[in-house]
């Protein structure tokens, strides 16, 4: 039996993490597209780790269970990387909610219920989540603790109160955070932690389409006028992951990692702040 790793959302942030920590273990990488799960697996077994491909769609509770026992057949689950969502140019709004938001919300809980003692787990959520007017303790407080089956029940989430995908991706990611605050209690009663990262723009094959696509001078601008000046890497994401995941990390849970270049400083206060 080894210590096995949870990995959703087969792509190159994920792959970057999990080639981190993912040495010695078993590592169970689920996606909704069950060819990028074994496309990514190939190359990591070509690099000499230990991978399973399975097909899971993190909007759905059952593939989540069956994510979590494919996993148990090899031994104790020790970290989850959630690393799966769509983007607002990929999904609708309901799409969005229900994979980014709620699908995160029930993850963090199904695998808060099984890690194992001392396990750690990251999740990844964006810089969006910090552009948006903050929403008041009363609304962050229900998307950290509405019991999961009820999220979407939220006035603040109903869709006539979401006024496009952009804004959708916003709101998941705001409860992205607040929910790992929310889970970190749970997970600390197994003496376990769980921590989100913000990624700004970070070159993948994604990231690339965006970039040729509809939207792509918008991103083009926003890492001309970070202070960074460029975007970033899926290696400097998982450096942050590993610093969270391994032992140096250890006092550091319920907690949330913006790693943007500056982007969101230069949004507030800088060059890409909008016009008044």
């Amino acid at each position: 039996m080894k210590e096995v790793i949870l990995w959703t959302g087969a792509g190159r942030i994920g792959m970057a993490i999990a080639r981190r920590i993912g040495f010695g273990k078993k590592i169970i990488v689920g996606d909704k597209n069950l060819d990028n799960a074994k496309a990514i697996t190939k190359i990591m077994k070509e690099a000499g780790f230990d991978v399973v491909p399975v097909e899971t769609d993190i909007s759905s509770r059952e593939s989540i269970l069956n994510l979590i026992s494919e996993g148990q057949k090899y031994g104790e689950i020790t970290a989850l990387i959630n690393a799966a969502g769509v983007s607002p140019s990929q999904a609708s709004i309901e799409t969005i909610l229900k994979v980014d938001l709620y699908g995160t919300a029930v993850l963090l809980e199904e695998v808060g219920k099984v890690i194992a003692p001392g396990g750690v787990g990251v999740t990844i959520s964006s810089q969006s989540g910090h552009r948006m007017p903050q929403l008041g303790t009363d609304i962050d407080e229900q998307l950290a603790i509405t019991p999961t089956e009820e999220l979407l029940s939220l006035e603040v989430l109903r869709p006539e109160n979401i006024k496009d995908t952009l804004h959708a991706y916003q709101m998941a990611k705001r409860c992205n955070v607040k929910r790992v605050m929310f889970e970190s209690i749970r997970w600390g009663e197994k003496a376990a932690r769980i921590n989100s990262i913000s990624p700004g723009i970070i070159v993948t094959p994604l990231a690339i389409d965006e970039f040729n696509g509809p939207r792509g001078e918008f991103y083009k601008n926003m890492f001309a006028k970070c202070p960074a000046g460029r975007p970033g890497t899926a290696d400097e994401v998982a450096n942050m992951a590993e610093l969270l995941m391994m032992p140096q990390g250890a006092f550091i849970t319920g907690s949330d990692f913006l790693i943007d270049g500056g982007a969101t400083a230069s949004y507030f206060y800088g060059p890409l702040k909008p016009a008044e």
